[in-house]
Formats: structure tokens, sequence, C-alpha cells
């Protein structure tokens, strides 16, 4: 089995679309012998030439020398057929989903290579074993799993059959590092790790949204200014495509048993019966104009005449709320029974609070502080509460230049619900065995573009905080869906790091 590192090996790519192209040019770009492959009349050619003229744009932005692509040129050759695949010390396949054209393929590429060449499959959703099941050398196939557009992404997951042998994982491990790809070791399983731990991100909004606790522009708004991630979850389902991502939460929901944490929501299946894909349809979560902008993602930003609050009555505060509220000139002084009580739960909604606390639930005031609340800040009340204390705290709020967004009720807000979801699903990988603590962070922080991967959140949270939150969303909804994972509630009762794979 050849050293990917050092040695000048041939890679051959089957399946010349977008992924295949994508394929070709990080590995020509590494320096590897590429042969491509297409089924389709003219296919492989066409996908050649469309991979040699995005490499002669780089040569046109000065991002690549034009010896050093003359020189991948001549490295690329197009297969006249699967024969040509030959000298090839690896295959990558990468053609559409469908499992009974891929094994047939494997069968034939099999029939063709050395016994030492590997082969592996950029499939997003089928089981390795399922593909090596018919194969001749089951310890040489594995998965070699690409995101898109491949050029950009840098991750790339190395799926690791039932049957692959360390020899092949390490190479492809090494493979894809040629090919400037930074690589995960990752166990064959149901929607791999990106699909997987991706899950809790969009179903958690859809569960916000379906309690109608905040709208969807309102609870991406949140995501992307208290908790820095580039998109928020309606935004992200819009652009991936409704017809994608509704799929594959089903898909991954059912292949691990039901689990409550990866339901999503009756919403999510309407508007896949509905046609409603999101920007391709120019309807999903939101509406699209022609130029892709979405017109009705509006309305994040609670906007009131009220008079600015000067005093109120803490509630159980903290440092963090004692500089938001010195920041809004609001005065902390004796209760009145006046003035508004302002708290910062963490985990607990703003009912179970007040009867807990003894708090007037109609003068409570909930502000979340955790996250960033540089830009914007997040209130809540409890049902029946009056609703002048909420505006009079928000415009002194604002009054900083922080936009403030008004949710209902809910435990841990939207922001720390949202957060302790996808550490707790990280958790959870890491206690499967799915792929290590550190591969968990960096592929959903190269694949999906977290601004912390899962495990990293609940770090930054704190291991035993991010318990607190599942353990009280689990006791005030009752529901399963919030059940910590065995991983995260050992360390965090033990005061271990949340990395520890000890």
């Amino acid at each position: 089995m050849v050293d990917f590192e050092k040695a000048t090996a041939t890679v051959g790519v089957v399946g010349a679309g977008a992924m295949g192209q994508g394929i070709v040019q990080v590995s020509l770009q590494g320096g590897l012998n590429v042969v491509v492959h297409d089924a389709r009349e003219g296919g492989a050619a066409a996908g050649a030439e469309q991979v040699l003229k995005r490499i002669d744009r780089l040569v046109e932005k000065g991002t690549l020398k034009a010896e050093d692509a003359a020189a991948m040129r001549g490295r690329l050759t197009v297969a006249r057929g699967l024969d040509d695949l030959k000298p090839c010390d690896a295959v990558i396949e990468a053609v559409f989903e469908d499992l009974e054209v891929k094994r047939a393929l494997f069968q034939e590429i099999e029939g063709v290579v050395r016994e030492d060449c590997i082969i592996a499959s950029n499939t997003s959703s089928l089981p390795i074993a399922s593909i090596a099941r018919v194969c001749r050398h089951k310890g040489r196939i594995a998965g070699m799993h690409f995101f898109n557009p491949v050029p950009l992404m840098k991750l790339v997951e190395i799926i690791r059959g039932p049957e692959t042998s360390d020899a092949t994982a390490q190479a492809l491990m090494a493979l894809g590092k040629r090919q400037g790809r930074v690589p995960v070791l990752v166990a064959d399983s149901p929607g791999f790790l990106v699909n997987m731990g991706g899950r809790a991100f969009t179903t958690e909004g859809l569960r916000i949204q379906q309690e109608c606790v905040a709208t969807p522009a309102q609870i991406d708004a949140i995501m992307r200014d208290c908790g820095h991630f580039r998109m928020g979850p309606f935004e992200l389902m819009d652009l991936t495509g409704i017809d994608v991502n509704y799929p594959v939460s089903m898909i991954v929901f059912s292949e691990f048993g039901y689990d409550a944490r990866l339901r999503t929501t009756p919403q999510h299946k309407l508007l896949y019966e509905a046609g409603r894909h999101g920007r391709k349809t120019k309807a999903g979560h939101f509406t699209y104009d022609a130029d892709g902008k979405a017109t009705d993602a509006t309305g994040a930003d609670h906007v009131t005449d009220a008079t600015p609050a000067t005093a109120c009555a803490v509630v159980e505060g903290n440092d963090r709320l004692a500089s938001l509220l010195e920041e809004a000139g609001i005065a902390v002084g004796a209760d009145d029974g006046k003035v508004a009580l302002v708290a910062a739960p963490m985990g607990e909604d703003a009912t179970t609070f007040a009867v807990r606390t003894g708090a007037d639930p109609k003068r409570l005031v909930a502000v979340d502080v955790t996250g960033d609340t540089s830009r914007r800040v997040t209130v809540m009340t409890a049902p029946g509460a009056d609703l002048s204390h909420r505006d009079a705290v928000a415009a002194a709020i604002a009054g900083t230049g922080r936009k403030v967004t008004a949710i209902k009720d809910s435990p841990g807000f939207v922001l720390q619900r949202m957060r302790a979801m996808i550490a707790n699903l990280g958790c959870e990988i890491a206690q499967i065995g799915l792929a290590t603590p550190a591969d968990i962070d960096t592929a959903l922080q190269l694949g999906l573009n977290y601004p912390l991967g899962p495990l990293q959140i609940a770090e930054d949270m704190g291991a035993r905080t991010t318990l607190a939150i599942m353990e009280h969303l689990q006791a005030i909804t009752g529901d399963d869906r919030y059940r910590p994972s065995l991983w995260l509630r050992r360390r965090a009762l033990l005061g271990l790091p949340v990395h520890d794979a000890g």
C-alpha cells in the first residue's frame, strides 16, 4: 500500500460531476497523478476541462504559478474505460447516491485494480459496510466524504467500515492531507459525523419555533449576534435546501432508533411536502426575491417607545447582569413592590424561576447574559406578566446601542438551550465512539462553520452549567429530547475536562 505522504501516487476519480471535479482538482494541487472516469459519453473529458479551467483561473488571479498549472495538466489523464484505472493506488468513487449502483461499480473496480489499491466512496449517507459487503477485499474499502465545494471546504471524513484495515484508514488520512484537506477518522454510522452532529442546531431551532417561543428571524438573529454562528438555523436550512436536510434528519433519526434528541418537527415535514425547499424554490422558512434575498426575515428587534427604566431590583444576580444594568443606567436597589425584578436564569424559564424564588412573575424580566451581549440581548417574561416592565428594561438596554429581542417564556431562553443541545449531542457522539473529542470539534467547525466545536461549547459554558441546563430542560418539558449524555454527566460531576477520553 502506497505511502501517500511521500510517494508520487496515482489516484482515480470515478464520477466527473461537481464533487468528482473538486476531488480531481485538490488531488492535482496535492501533486498527485489523477485518472478521471465517467460512465457518461464524454463526461470525463468535460469534467477534466472544467477542472483545468478553474486551475487556469487560479493562475490569472495570481494564486497559482503558471508552471505549476502546466504540471497539473500533465498529471491529469482522461480514462477511456475502467481499465485505465489499473495503475491507481487509490480510487475514489463520486457517483450519485444509489447503493446498488455503487455496489456494482465497486465490483467492477475490484476486477481492474491491484489488490493493494484502496477503493473509497464519497458517499454522504450510505453505510460503507453495505457497499463493502459485495467486495472481495473488504479491508481496503472505506469512505472518503468530501464537502461541497471541495476546493473550499477543508474537511474530509475518512469513514472506517467494520472491516476496513488500519493500513487503509491511515493511508486515506495521509491522502487527505496530501490533497490539502483536514482529515478526521470516523466510524461507519448513519450520517457519519457532520450530518449527525449538525442535527441539534437545526432541530432545536425548529423546536423553539414550534413552541412559539420565537420566530425564525428572532432565533437566527440571536444565534448570529450572541452565539457568533455565521448563519442561524433557519437561513441555513433554506440555503442547503429542505429537500436535503429534512430527509437527512429523518434518516439519522430512524437509524439511531428514534432517539428523541434527534427528532425534527411537523413544520419541517410540512415545508418539505409543500415543496417550499428554501432559496432554490424562492420559499422555505422565508420567502426570497429574484436575487435570493429573504424578503420577510424581519422582526428580530423589539421596538418600544416606553420610558427607559432607571431602577430595578435584582433576583439572584451575577456580575454580567450587574455590568449590563450599570451600562443601561438602571440602578439596582431594594424591591419596593413597584420596580421591575430583573434576573438572569440559567436553564430555567421565567415561570419556574419565579415559583422557585418567590419573585413576582408579573414584574419579573428575565435577561440572558450568556454569550455575546455586546450587540444583542434577549429578554423574556412569564405568562401574565406586566409587559410595561419588560419594555422599560428593554428601552434602557437599547439605549446602550444594543438590539433587544423579546421572546416568550422558554427554559434556557434561545441561546442557552441551543448551545447546550449542540454540546450535548457532541458529547453523545464521543460517548458512542463515532470520533475522538478533538475530531468532533474539528469536523463541526470546518464542516458546518461553527464558531466552536460542540465539546468546546461545553467547555466554554462550563460542563456543570451545560449539564444543569440540560437537566432543567428535561425536568421542565418532561421530554426525553433533553436527556443529558452520560459523557457530559460523568465529566461534569467528576470535574473532568469534557475532552477527557479516559
